[in-house]
């Protein structure tokens, strides 16, 4: 269905979406219908106090109201059954005449800019089916007397400051087949009395305030394709029920305080699963490796639980675009721990690769060459990896972060790394890498941030990066880089971060280092650089941090420091 299909598209890419105020209603002495309709949307019109695309300009009296903008009438009675008017920047408030509007069947008033409380009118609508209010602002709670509504089949308040608790009343609304409730600020536990939504397809609550132990009442939802509760209070165990629901595509709750162990034969229960997302929980044990026939999954995420064990084959996932195992405790440092990563191969539109902080142990397989051409993020830091890292990595064409940091990695940097025309990111720091760094570093035109501290690494690397203009971090700390400091580096003027402690580096600090305007941290600590300060330093008015401590400087420090009134943190210690 078309309100489905919208929910769940918001959800892939990313997550979901921001009210009104009660004026008297119509005199109650009996009108037409037609007029009452009449009226009432003038009401609304009234109501409105921006229309930015003039989309109410067509509701005046030169034409019938059944050809307003966004009004659709029956062709019997000519009654207004759909008010429809998404995603046009409306501002104002929803009045309390809307529910004189008897005949209605569809309200879609979702993203705008609506605010106020919603009208507790609304539950005079008997013939309503469908009512979305997303992407608002409104505030508020949702009237306990929506339940009136028995009609209604879907009901979409996401992305609006409403807040309260779920109103049990709307356990009366058995019909209802979306409930979407994501980013408010709801609080209080999901009412029991939802058991008796046994049509419900949907139920978003992303971002909320919601507490308590899930209940065990999804378990029965035999419909139920989405489930979604991420970013709320849930704690305990998760309802062993909740696993044997067939019709799931999606179930996220992640960020939650949920406990317990995923049963052995998770991956033969929910065949259509295309979204599994327990990250940020307290989850335990293995990943079952029943799990590999999970064929449709999309995005899997495990990610910031105590998960242990080897990784199970991942061989039929082959729709996989995100996968995040990072931060467990995952594998056991032994030379097989990431033969896993080949059987990624199949999954040939991977998109995101996170396996940082866990227990991963020998090398780097040289088939990461063959993951997705289309992977753009690949985080492996802070495991136990050894052995150098593999020149087919050149391979990963639109690769745009690699995090290799916190490993074992020896060897030289492969230039294949070079050839990453896309990197925005890289993280190499805290190895044991050795030797110059390639010269093809100088195709990098797209890097933004560069760690390479705390590694092995020589040579003067400077001249190759001078074409990396996007450069706003510049950290290579704690190697053996040696030669001088070259005025060509300070071309690089967008960074703001520029650390070169501990080296070897000689001769003095170029003059023109007042040309980084955007500077806020420099450290170029423990070197032997010798000369006077340059008083041009005075211009980077940005600065902050400023470390030049177990150098050779001479002579007397600028007066013109003064000026730098942002200089949290100085250090000049140790030179002459």
């Amino acid at each position: 269905m078309g309100f489905y299909n919208s929910i769940s598209a918001v959800f892939l890419s990313s997550f979901f979406m921001h009210a009104f105020i009660l004026h008297s209603c119509l005199p109650c002495f009996a009108l037409p219908g037609n007029e009452t309709d009449r009226l009432a949307l003038l009401e609304i019109k009234a109501s409105i106090t921006h229309d930015p695309f003039k989309v109410l300009t067509s509701w005046n009296e030169t034409i019938h109201f059944c050809s307003w903008h966004g009004v659709t009438c029956g062709r019997r009675h000519k009654r207004v059954t759909s008010l429809s008017l998404p995603s046009l920047k409306l501002a104002g408030s929803i009045p309390p005449h809307v529910g004189n509007l008897s005949f209605l069947r569809v309200i879609d008033l979702g993203a705008n800019s609506l605010g106020h409380e919603i009208p507790p009118e609304f539950s005079r609508l008997l013939r309503l089916k469908f009512l979305w209010l997303n992407n608002n602002s409104l505030s508020g709670e949702i009237p306990t007397n929506l339940s009136r509504c028995s009609q209604l089949l879907g009901l979409d308040g996401g992305f609006n400051a409403l807040m309260g608790k779920i109103p049990k009343e709307l356990g009366l609304l058995s019909k209802l087949r979306v409930f979407s409730i994501h980013f408010n600020h709801f609080t209080g536990e999901v009412p029991t009395s939802f058991s008796n939504l046994s049509s419900l397809e949907v139920f978003s609550a992303t971002s909320n305030n919601l507490s308590g132990t899930v209940p065990d009442i999804f378990g029965r939802m035999t419909n139920l394709s989405f489930l979604a509760f991420d970013v709320n209070s849930f704690s305990g165990m998760l309802p062993p029920s909740i696993f044997n629901l067939s019709s799931l595509t999606v179930l996220s709750m992640g960020i939650n305080e949920i406990q317990g162990t995923l049963p052995s034969n998770f991956g033969m229960v929910i065949p259509s699963l295309q979204i599994f997302s327990i990250n940020g929980n307290q989850f335990s044990g293995s990943i079952p490796v029943s799990l590999s026939n999970e064929s449709n999954l999309i995005g899997l995420g495990m990610g910031g639980n105590h998960l242990h064990g080897k990784v199970p084959p991942l061989t039929n996932l082959h729709k996989l675009k995100r996968l995040v195992l990072a931060d467990n405790h995952l594998g056991s440092g032994g030379i097989d721990d990431l033969t896993f990563l080949c059987d990624l191969s199949n999954a040939t539109h991977l998109e995101i690769l996170e396996m940082f902080t866990n227990n991963f142990g020998g090398t780097l397989p040289q088939c990461i060459g063959n993951l997705s051409s289309s992977l753009q993020t690949f985080l492996l830091g802070q495991n136990k990896i050894l052995g150098s890292i593999p020149n087919e990595i050149a391979n990963l064409a639109n690769l745009e972060v690699l995090l290799l940091s916190e490993n074992q990695l020896s060897g030289h940097v492969p230039p294949g790394v070079g050839k990453l025309h896309k990197l925005y990111q890289l993280n190499l720091s805290m190895n044991s890498l050795c030797g110059n760094l390639p010269s093809s570093f100088g195709n990098l035109s797209q890097l933004n941030e560069l760690y390479l501290d705390g590694n092995k690494l020589q040579g003067n690397i400077l001249p190759c990066l001078i074409v990396c203009q996007n450069l706003r971090i510049l950290s290579l700390g704690a190697n053996n880089f040696s030669g001088i400091i070259s005025q060509e580096i300070f071309g690089l003027l967008n960074l703001y971060v520029l650390s070169l402690p501990q080296n070897h580096f000689i001769g003095s600090l170029p003059e023109n280092i007042g040309v980084l305007i955007d500077l806020e941290y420099l450290d170029i600590s423990n070197n032997m650089l010798f000369g006077e300060i340059p008083a041009s330093l005075v211009s980077c008015v940005k600065l902050e941090y400023l470390d030049m401590h177990g150098n050779f400087f001479n002579g007397t420090i600028p007066s013109t420091f003064s000026s730098l009134r942002g200089l949290t943190e100085l250090s000049l210690s140790h030179n002459n």
